[in-house]
């Protein structure tokens, strides 16, 4: 059963947390959070995302803070550092960050920067954690076919665990992961899963080995679930650049999928400078603990958004909201 509006919007809390790098071309990461008999939750759509996009964020959220969820399976989740499309100097201190992650994934394909500084980047990455630890590339689609192709070919030295979205749509990757093959370097799909229309097409089409999930723009856990279910593949649990609200339903979304057979996306807390509890889910010997999170209200005071963005957030809610009873009220149409 879906809450009444008034129960999102009575435990309303928007925040504004600033980042410890640039991200996403953002220096800044807003978030509404709202509280339900389950606990806090949060709904954070990118600011640029349409409400139809954004009402899928919200079902999620729901879900999280009033739903029936399923027990979790494990009490923590390994997961790996997130190193930006930053300068090569800056990778130590990144690394840093992230305690005992022996698993790194490295953003490339940044516009305005070119395959040289993507090399030396994840080559800085595999000379500081060394020959035995995983690193993953992550293009979000900023390639054409023949750049990726490129690209891969020039990384592949790095002993890479998989390529993260290479292009953009799902027949640029059936044609990159063919022309690939022969180098051993799976593919893994993000965008073409949460962003699709059909999140099975990409499985179904045969263009990735790995499905990328991230438990809110997929409508929620038990949505995910079935998406893992119906795909057949291995999938790696990843965030959004959340809270440590959002990145406790991605772990609990992670504690719930009976085969995990790779670290998860979700110590990207330590991409903040700020955060909206004084027990930040962030890496701890690689993993993160499966538990719900509850605010601190010292934080959610010192870092809440101005009353603009606050009004911009709540308005935002209230037509995602309409979205959703409009969906549900017709399911033919979702």
């Amino acid at each position: 059963m879906r809450p009444e509006l008034n129960d999102l919007l009575d435990t309303a809390r928007v925040v504004a947390l600033p980042l410890a790098t640039r991200f996403r071309g953002i220096e800044e990461r807003e978030a509404l959070l709202f509280e339900g008999p389950n606990g806090w939750s949060e709904f954070s759509p990118f600011v640029e995302y349409g409400d139809a996009e954004s009402a899928t964020w919200l079902r999620a959220a729901i879900e999280f803070a009033f739903g029936d969820l399923p027990t979790p399976l494990r009490s923590s989740i390994p997961v790996n550092a997130t190193v930006p499309s930053v300068h090569v100097d800056r990778v130590a201190g990144i690394l840093k960050r992230f305690d005992g992650c022996r698993t790194a994934k490295v953003k490339v394909a940044e516009r305005g920067q070119g395959l040289a500084e993507d090399v030396a980047r994840v080559r800085a990455v595999r000379e500081l954690l060394g020959p035995e630890a995983r690193i993953r590339i992550d293009a979000n689609g900023g390639w054409n076919i023949d750049e990726a192709e490129r690209a891969i070919h020039a990384l592949a030295e790095y002993d890479l665990e998989y390529v993260e979205q290479p292009c953009a749509s799902v027949g640029e990757l059936v044609e990159i992961r063919r022309r690939t093959k022969y180098m051993g370097v799976p593919i893994a799909a993000d965008e073409s899963v949460r962003k699709a229309a059909d999140p099975i097409l990409v499985a179904r089409a045969g263009a990735a080995d790995i499905l990328v999930l991230k438990a809110q723009p997929l409508g929620g856990i038990r949505r995910s679930l079935d998406i893992i279910e119906e795909a057949g593949l291995p999938v790696v649990v990843s965030s959004a650049l959340d809270t440590s609200v959002g990145l406790s339903m991605g772990a609990w979304l992670a504690s719930v999928i009976p085969e995990l057979e790779y670290d998860c996306g979700l110590g990207t807390a330590s991409l903040l400078s700020a955060d909206v509890t004084d027990a930040p889910m962030q890496a701890s010997g690689g993993s993160i603990d499966v538990r719900r999170v509850t605010p601190t209200p010292r934080m959610l005071d010192g870092y809440a958004a101005s009353a603009s963005r606050r009004q911009w957030w709540l308005e935002r809610v209230s037509r995602c909201y309409e979205v959703l009873a409009e969906a549900d009220a017709s399911p033919a149409t979702m």
